[in-house]
């Protein structure tokens, strides 16, 4: 079962964390804890003002989790051109590409016409791969939030000379918009290939980098995010994530 540990310093309505958490909405939040489904300590939260304290752990119990799995997560293999994030006129956003032809394995989730699954992280248009969709606030936290470490794996041809300096630079020493960027893992695997690995994803950040050291970018792949791997999953198709890699990226 779920627990989440409240470390802010001052008290916080439960239904209010839990929303901020993502959760479930405030209003889904009053509906566990009438239900008898939120424990504190161990001690069933029967009163809806409850306030949650530093220290405290919060406990979902496996019964609201059931009543909350209707939360779709999906991993989808992007093609080039198709759009990760708001689509501008004329353009396809990846969520419209969620259709039952396009299941993987004929996947047993139906998705229904005009939802919004927002995506986890950003895939540029002209880049293809591994991209998360998902409806869930924790799993995107733990995927991109501000103090996440989960790493980021691509495979990236370039035009150009790949020199030991440029190689340098690439895993140290570069900055984007007056910021320094993370050390990054960037290994050559042939002439003209790169395999990196970051643990942040500024917008464009390794067409950028390659920018800076005289090369260019002609093809980027993402093939992992965090511990969950592309795989065999074609170019164009989706599945939706399981339970278990999704509480592998929430640490449960």
């Amino acid at each position: 079962m779920p627990l989440y540990t409240f470390t802010e310093s001052e008290p916080m309505r439960v239904n209010k964390w839990l929303a901020q958490l993502g959760v479930c909405s405030r209003r889904k939040a009053e509906e566990l804890i009438v239900s008898n489904s939120i424990k504190i300590d161990g001690d069933i939260v029967s009163d809806l003002g409850r306030k949650i304290e530093n220290g405290q752990v919060l406990e979902v119990m496996e019964t609201a989790q059931n009543n909350l799995s209707g939360q779709i997560s999906i991993a989808y293999n992007k093609p080039v051109g198709i759009v990760s994030g708001q689509p501008e006129k004329g353009e396809i956003p990846a969520v419209r590409m969620l259709t039952p032809e396009n299941a993987f394995n004929n996947a047993q989730i139906l998705i229904p016409n005009n939802i919004s699954i927002p995506p986890i992280g950003r895939l540029d248009k002209d880049s293809h791969g591994l991209l998360i969709l998902s409806q869930d606030g924790v799993l995107a936290k733990a995927i991109i939030g501000e103090n996440t470490e989960k790493e980021k794996e691509y495979i990236v041809k370039v035009a150009g000379y790949i020199t030991p300096i440029a190689l340098k630079q690439l895993r140290h020493g570069l900055e984007l918009d007056g910021r320094k960027l993370k050390p990054a893992i960037v290994e050559q695997l042939d002439k003209q290939t790169l395999r990196f690995i970051l643990k942040e994803g500024r917008k464009r950040q390794i067409r950028r980098m390659c920018d800076l050291v005289d090369l260019k970018v002609i093809d980027l792949k993402r093939l992992r995010i965090g511990n969950l791997e592309l795989g065999d999953l074609p170019e164009g198709k989706w599945r939706a994530l399981t339970i278990d890699e999704i509480n592998s990226f929430k640490g449960i």
